[in-house]
């Protein structure tokens, strides 16, 4: 594997539910060029072959982004943007396919497309009706056959849209939030994020509600969450020691944020990545042990 693209492994934030679908599946983080950062977070890219009757159904707390995808196969269509949902959510992956997507920053969304943030559905279709210009440009990376070539297509149209749509400071200051907080995701107030990047809560609010279409406080759960699920998935993961290190009042408080999003309990959640664990490393008689190989859509 070259240096641009890396796996994605189940000891890092994806907010993949069942993190042992990473070694099942692979998945991999593709790295745009120098100078893009303000507008793609990341690319990723994954590729799928499931026996014919196999389901893998892929829950997924989403990172507080935008992301565009390029889908094909067995996928519900062919350009999609996504949101971020208030609830964990889950896409039942089978057949075989590919997605090459493209992670935004905040700021993204109004470089590379005419599309309002606060008007998204969770998962929208891209057609040239709903927005020309960012139909064009997915279907011109769609155009090339690999992931690598699919990867400097994006940076050249990335490159291009920057040069005719440079960030406004709101857009600047909405990416800066999302980095402080995905550096540090500790639980703190809308107020306190404000302050440590020199701004009012309420001009990090209207930044971050124009870009993301969500609030600080939504914003700064999400990261979090993520930080949690990745710890929880940890075999010496404690829930004491979760709670501190983030900054929970304590661990009743952990618990209820985690099952407002995840729909159950840390507890329930860590016996159930157990359970999923030790079904990978010993399934039943007469199933075979699944091998390494394509990828999993789904919103890393």
């Amino acid at each position: 594997m070259d240096a641009m693209r890396r796996r994605i492994d189940a000891d890092e934030r994806s907010g993949v539910l069942v993190p042992s679908n990473l070694a099942r599946f692979s998945a991999e983080w593709v790295e745009p060029a120098a100078g893009l950062s303000d507008v793609v977070e990341t690319y990723w890219s994954v590729n799928w072959r499931l026996p014919p009757g196999e389901q893998v159904n892929q829950r997924i707390v989403d990172f507080p982004a935008i992301t565009f995808s390029i889908e094909a196969g067995d996928v519900p269509a062919a350009f999609v943007v996504t949101t971020v949902r208030p609830r964990a959510w889950s896409r039942v992956i089978q057949g075989a396919g590919s997605v090459f997507a493209i992670r935004l920053r905040p700021a993204g969304l109004a470089v590379l497309s005419d599309l309002d943030p606060l008007r998204l559905a969770a998962e929208q279709e891209i057609s040239p009706q709903v927005d020309g210009r960012l139909f064009e440009l997915l279907r011109g990376i769609a155009a090339e056959p690999t992931t690598e070539l699919r990867a400097r297509a994006a940076d050249e149209r990335v490159r291009e849209a920057l040069r005719e749509h440079p960030p406004a400071p709101a857009q600047g200051l909405a990416n800066a939030a999302v980095r402080l907080l995905t550096a540090s995701p500790q639980v703190r107030s809308g107020g306190a994020v404000a302050a440590e990047l020199g701004t009012s809560e309420r001009t990090l609010q209207r930044a971050l509600r124009c870009t993301l279409g969500l609030g600080p406080n939504d914003v700064a759960r999400r990261i979090r969450l993520q930080e949690v699920v990745r710890r929880l998935s940890e075999s010496s993961a404690s829930m004491a020691g979760i709670a501190a290190d983030l900054g929970y009042v304590d661990q009743a408080d952990l618990i209820n944020e985690f099952r407002a999003v995840s729909g159950t309990t840390p507890g329930r959640y860590v016996r159930m990545v157990q359970a999923a664990d030790a079904h990978l490393r010993d399934p039943p008689p007469g199933v075979a042990r699944p091998a390494p190989g394509p990828g999993l859509p789904g919103g890393p």
